[in-house]
């Protein structure tokens, strides 16, 4: 796995962050170091989608990344033929997920799109999964999306969502941003490389409220909503048809 430095040697010029080759070759290592508990909320979001899965339908999974929840989704329906549509706007994402279906998936049960994830057309799904991805839209354009989540998804079909969340609460809000720096630093993140990735991502990733995630999710018409993981400013949703 190579090691995230992308933000290690200090900037004379910080740009907006891109999910560029420099990211995308050591996105693993970012991932594990800058996302709590993101094996665990994939391994679960694996087992639920198997579970809701309706034959005959497709799984969406909008910024799929390099693949890590399709080769888990892979692992976990086995011999069990589905379907799903990977999406991602970075076309070095996709090149890796590319090279790893071609070892992975040998029955083609996965199919990839180099596209904007708000333009993609969601038909026929039981499951559609957004995981740190709605955080980098216009808030128009996640409310747009959610609302053609809800219209493609079969009845009885789910959404997952993961999200970097603000708590309303200016107190909570200090509370779960130092703790969550504190993590950084423990999974080997000095304080300069964590200062530039937050300058990076300032007005890029705008994170919202749990609320206002519900919120979107009930006026989209979901019949159903739940927080099922939150670690401070991290947490994972699931809401049903």
């Amino acid at each position: 796995m190579n090691k995230d430095r992308v933000f290690a040697e200090k900037l004379t010029t910080i740009t907006p962050f891109r999910f560029n080759e420099n990211v995308a070759r050591v996105f693993d290592d970012m991932l594990v170091r800058s996302v709590p508990l993101y094996g665990e909320v994939l391994k679960q979001q694996a087992r639920i989608a198997r579970q809701f899965y309706q034959n005959g339908t497709r799984i969406f999974d909008l910024g799929c990344s390099h693949g890590n929840l399709g080769v888990l989704l892979l692992e976990c329906f086995g011999a069990t033929a589905f379907k799903m549509t990977g999406v991602d706007s970075s076309w070095p994402m996709i090149q890796r997920f590319q090279k790893r279906l071609s070892v992975h998936d040998s029955q083609g049960c996965i199919n990839l799109a180099c596209a904007c994830i708000e333009d993609i057309v969601i038909l026929n799904a039981s499951v559609v999964v957004i995981n740190l991805t709605l955080q980098f839209l216009d808030p128009e354009k996640r409310d747009r999306l959610i609302q053609s989540a809800f219209k493609g998804l079969c009845k009885g079909g789910i959404l997952l969502l993961t999200e970097k969340t603000v708590h309303a609460d200016p107190q909570m809000k200090v509370l779960e941003q130092e703790y969550y720096y504190q993590f950084k630093r423990e999974n080997g993140y000095t304080d300069l490389e964590i200062s530039q990735k937050r300058d990076a991502l300032e007005r890029v990733l705008v994170p919202e409220t749990v609320s206002e995630h519900e919120n979107r999710i009930q006026n989209a018409g979901f019949s159903a909503f739940n927080v099922w993981l939150k670690w401070f400013n991290f947490t994972s949703m699931i809401a049903v048809k």
